[in-house]
């Protein structure tokens, strides 16, 4: 059997933090397998390309990546100018990954379904450090097996959508109705404009792209008069969810929170708060959402159609024979639970972390990007940026630059709310406007 210490480091997901390790292991010369169930590396970005993102590009372009891309006749974007999903793509993840030392190491259309140490289940210990780890792609509909002698799982959350039913379960008949429901950032004013217009509709969640999707059908309100939009949120308070508004530091996300509030005070959405979703009835051609308002039953008939901005959660099922350490209520690298807490931190206090924090039981296994935040949406990409710089250092041996770690971000506390500091979603998004750019995405 080959050497693990000879064998490649596996990356699973080319979104943004997988692409910044191949960089990474990259100027490291340390050799890499990049698999990616999507047709095209960032995919998930591609779902929310018309996104007008909160960070400008600064913030968005990792310095392995930027080292690389420099060596080319790539242009760089202007610092200080909001991108979308599309011009992050275009610009900066798809050049990335067509330069030649990274091109032919990723694998698109290559799902990972299992990885495991070779030939030794979860339950043995004896000399389980020095097997190489096993993983099983499928591609093309056919199994292929790869060694490898690390794995940096960057998978993300994105694919798995948190559901609409209180208590972080399916509602009762929410599954069956799925075709009524639209789980992540519909194009409102655009491509899924016929799916909205002169519909009631309602959106879900206490977040940025829940936020932005009521502000987004107020614009189609305007073109077509008889859209009824309706906004359910499980927060104790409306308020909580403006954020910093001036006192932001990223100025378009603080227009967010204010333009927000200045509709809800002009009664042109319908709120529910606290409002907690128990089922979902199919009446004739629409549905009846069924849920508790403060302690109270209450029925929203004639909903025609619903955003779920709800979150998302870590899929763990490919992982059953790797040891993990995983904390119990957020889902996310255990020793990073509590530095990124989003009860107690918002995107912009959560302190740099890398290796030491991300290790698991099983030696040379990481979850980085915002998969090792768990159910947390306080996850930015600069954070994945230098977690995967920690990582391919360790993994190159140089343990001094792998605990030397740094994080240069705005440090708004605007996910912050009320004298409580909960700190809302600020991974949320929202498409580019027709004026002033508002609002983005910090996760990635």
């Amino acid at each position: 059997m080959e050497t693990a210490k000879s064998l490649p480091v596996a990356i699973i997901g080319a979104g943004p933090v997988g692409l910044a390790a191949a960089a990474y292991l990259t100027v490291r010369n340390q050799p890499f397998v990049l698999f990616e169930a999507g047709d095209t590396v960032a995919a998930n970005i591609l779902t929310w390309k018309h996104i007008r993102v909160f960070s400008p590009w600064r913030y968005n372009i990792d310095k392995a990546a930027r080292q690389l891309l420099e060596q080319t006749s790539w242009q760089s974007p202007d610092d200080e100018a909001l991108p979308t999903g599309g011009q992050l793509y275009k610009q900066y993840f798809k050049p990335l990954a067509d330069l030649p030392a990274l091109a032919p190491h990723i694998h698109l259309q290559s799902k990972v379904v299992a990885i495991g140490r070779t030939g030794q289940d979860k339950m043995k210990t004896a000399g389980r450090e020095r097997l190489p780890y096993a993983v099983q792609v499928l591609h093309n509909n056919q199994v292929e097996q790869f060694l490898v002698k690390a794995v940096i799982d960057t998978s993300g959350t994105w694919n798995f959508p948190n559901p609409i039913g209180s208590g972080g379960t399916f509602a009762i008949g929410e599954q069956e109705h799925r075709d009524k429901i639209f789980y992540g950032i519909p194009d409102i004013l655009n491509t899924h404009a016929e799916r909205y217009k002169n519909k009631s509709v309602l959106v879900v969640g206490s977040g940025h792209s829940s936020i932005n999707a009521v502000l987004e059908l107020d614009k189609l309100k305007e073109q077509y008069p008889d859209t009824q939009i309706h906004w359910v949120l499980r927060k104790q308070n409306i308020h909580d969810v403006y954020g910093g508004q001036e006192k932001d530091a990223l100025e378009a996300r603080g227009d967010l929170g204010i333009k927000i509030e200045q509709l809800v005070n002009d009664d042109r959405v319908s709120v529910y708060t606290p409002f907690h979703i128990q089922q979902v009835i199919k009446t004739g051609d629409a549905l009846t959402i069924v849920g508790l308002q403060n302690g109270i039953k209450l029925a929203l008939p004639g909903i025609d159609q619903v955003i779920s901005n709800t979150g998302s959660r870590p899929d763990f099922s490919f992982l059953r024979e790797v040891r993990l350490s995983i904390d119990p209520s957020l889902e996310s690298v255990a020793q990073i639970a509590e530095l990124i807490d989003p009860n107690i931190h918002s995107c912009g206090t959560v302190r740099p972390h890398g290796e030491k924090e991300l290790r698991h039981p099983d030696q040379d296994f990481y979850i980085a990007g915002s998969k090792s935040y768990g159910r947390a949406p306080t996850f930015l990409m600069a954070t994945g940026y230098e977690q995967v710089r920690s990582i391919a250092a360790a993994i190159d041996g140089d343990l001094e630059a792998a605990a030397n770690v740094e994080l240069d971000m705005p440090e708004t506390g605007v996910c912050s709310v009320s004298n409580v500091q909960t700190a809302t979603a600020c991974c949320g998004a929202q498409p580019e406007p027709q004026q002033k750019p508002a609002v983005a995405s910090c996760c990635g």
